[in-house]
């Protein structure tokens, strides 16, 4: 019996051998496959029989070699460690790419700049100071206002069309996300049912999944626990997403009514949203990660305007202030596009309002019951060269609301406290709740009586002459400063300089997150170089265990040829 054991060793040696050049065979094999991982065969001794004791020991024979497992060789903190950082790093590649469109809406760099828009009006300006009653000069700017404004209103289009066009990126993400949810689902059924009998791991199933939890990690935050049975549960944003029998998919809704634009929620758990995006990301709190999150950021939740952007004198209390400049900064200004089209806003809507206030001008009175308005100045206005001596034309309309109301008696509190009945046009205010009554882009137009009659331009005094002052305070009123970039900024600026600052912050914006992204992808191919020096497949290394393992192979053989001239021996000789 102890001779023909020795042969069921060399048979174990064998089997042993063959399965560990299988697994070598295999790794060779799979040298450039796309996130193979590859396998080590460990080796364990098969059970022992005892035939005696001693003082010493039990006197114990094996029954030789066998196959413990076959493992994958991976590292787990460098698994988690890469996908937290290829996630953020699309984060900010998703911003800058934004960046990036937004550049090229202005023109800076193909050399339709709107800059050459500001130049053009300047010196249409400049020129009608030099001969304000010169009809030629009045028909330039006229031309060049409207010009002015078409292209202002073709990039505020072109950005409120980027803005909602990138739905479709945030659908084909939630899209992708959901089929890798579905996908690791199937796969984890399989893995489970494989691996039930606990002999094998399901090594290249588990490849699989890997792949798709690391394309996963690009696109959303994850966190991942694989239990007792080989399968993951994954959650996103610290939701559950993938559990042992249940993907719990992804959905999208419209952030309002009367917006087209998208956001991410979870249907399985109350419609609630997949992201908080009334705080700022941050990196120390790890909400910085994810390109669906990045995309999200960048496009804002709304169509900004410049009533975005706080002004200290609309705000009773520093406190107040402070507060909105809070709210601004985490809701607004941490959106490329929303910041974009905040500040251009602010740009146009001040060009705007500076013009028709020096063309039209108002005054503030005091009425009877207290409340104080802003009227046409009749004192100061200029008229138009036309026989009616137009007055309180500005060279800009909103669309839908008239610049005064129309002319009637109001009681008017002088500065000697008496009250005098006069005719008045009362001006119709800006209100922050109503589109309609803003100077902003979308609701802006060349006065059409203007545009009709260049001679109703008021540029004239009442006696018929030319108003040189009023032509110069137009350039006066340009050069002069009139408002910060953002409430984080203190440098106040002209329109020019204004404009100029809004193309660098981009710029500078663009650079920042050009370089974050750099870091992060450099940073994330550092870990999965060291993941690959793990996982990857060594084709030399491979080869030397080929050698090894045929060796052990052919050495197994000998030993059972040489216990079966053995038993042959004993046989023949009885």
């Amino acid at each position: 019996m102890g001779s023909l054991g020795s042969l069921y060793v060399g048979a174990s040696g064998l089997a042993a051998s063959q399965a560990a050049l299988n697994t070598t065979s295999h790794n060779l094999a799979n040298v450039e496959t796309k996130g193979y991982v590859r396998q080590q065969v460990l080796f364990t001794d098969q059970r022992y029989v005892t035939i005696g004791e001693n003082h010493i020991s039990k006197m114990q024979k094996g029954y030789g070699t066998d196959i413990a497992s076959v493992n994958q060789v991976r590292d787990i903190f460098l698994d988690k460690s890469y996908r937290q950082e290829v996630g953020r790093q699309a984060f900010y590649e998703a911003q800058y790419q934004a960046v990036q469109e937004v550049e090229g809406l202005f023109g800076e760099l193909e050399g339709v700049a709107f800059q050459d828009s500001l130049d053009e009006f300047w010196t249409a300006l400049q020129e009608l100071a030099k001969e304000p009653d010169s009809i030629v000069a009045r028909a330039s700017l006229i031309q060049t206002s409207v010009t002015f404004m078409e292209r202002a209103e073709n990039i505020s289009t072109q950005l409120n069309d980027y803005q909602v066009n990138l739905n479709t990126q945030i659908l084909n993400q939630v899209s992708r996300i959901n089929e890798i949810g579905d996908e690791i689902k199937t796969l984890n059924l399989k893995i489970r049912q494989y691996e039930s009998t606990g002999l094998e791991h399901a090594n290249d199933l588990r490849d699989e999944r890997n792949v798709l939890i690391d394309e996963l990690g690009k696109y959303v935050n994850i966190t991942y626990k694989e239990n007792k049975d080989g399968v993951i549960n994954v959650n996103i944003e610290g939701v559950p997403f993938v559990t042992e029998d249940t993907v719990f998919h992804m959905g999208t809704k419209k952030i309002s009514e009367s917006s087209d634009m998208l956001k991410p929620i979870w249907p399985n758990h109350g419609n609630t949203d997949v992201y908080n995006m009334d705080v700022a990301p941050s990196a120390d709190k790890n909400t910085d990660i994810g390109s669906l999150k990045g995309l999200l950021t960048a496009r804002g939740y709304k169509q900004a305007n410049y009533t975005d952007i706080p002004k200290r004198d609309k705000y009773e209390s520093d406190a107040a202030y402070d507060m909105a400049v809070i709210d601004y900064n985490n809701k607004i200004n941490s959106s490329v596009i929303m910041t974009v089209q905040a500040q251009f806003d602010q740009l146009i809507h001040g060009i705007v309002t500076t013009i028709n206030d020096v063309l039209s001008p108002n005054k503030e009175v005091t009425l009877s019951d207290g409340t104080k308005v802003k009227i046409f100045d009749k004192d100061k206005a200029p008229v138009g060269m036309d026989e009616e001596a137009t007055r309180g034309e500005g060279l800009f309309n909103r669309k839908s609301t008239a610049r005064y109301q129309e002319e009637r008696l109001i009681d008017i509190v002088e500065e000697d406290g008496t009250v005098e009945t006069v005719e008045a046009r009362i001006y119709n205010e800006e209100v922050e709740t109503d589109i309609y009554s803003l100077f902003t882009l979308g609701e802006l137009e060349i006065n059409p009586n203007i545009k009709n009659n260049y001679s109703k331009i008021p540029l004239s005094k009442s006696s018929g002459e030319y108003d040189i002052e009023t032509a110069k305070k137009l350039l006066t009123e340009w050069q002069t400063p009139f408002s910060t970039l953002s409430p984080n900024t203190l440098t106040v600026n002209n329109f020019n300089d204004y404009y100029n600052s809004l193309i660098s912050e981009l710029a500078n914006r663009g650079e920042q997150l050009n370089t974050i992204s750099a870091n992060q992808e450099s940073m994330a191919e550092s870990i999965d170089n060291q993941r690959m020096q793990v996982t990857g497949v060594s084709s030399d290394e491979e080869l030397t265990n080929l050698i090894k393992y045929q060796h052990a192979y052919n050495a197994a053989a000998r030993y059972v040829n040489v216990v079966d001239e053995m038993l042959e021996h004993i046989i023949t000789s009885l």
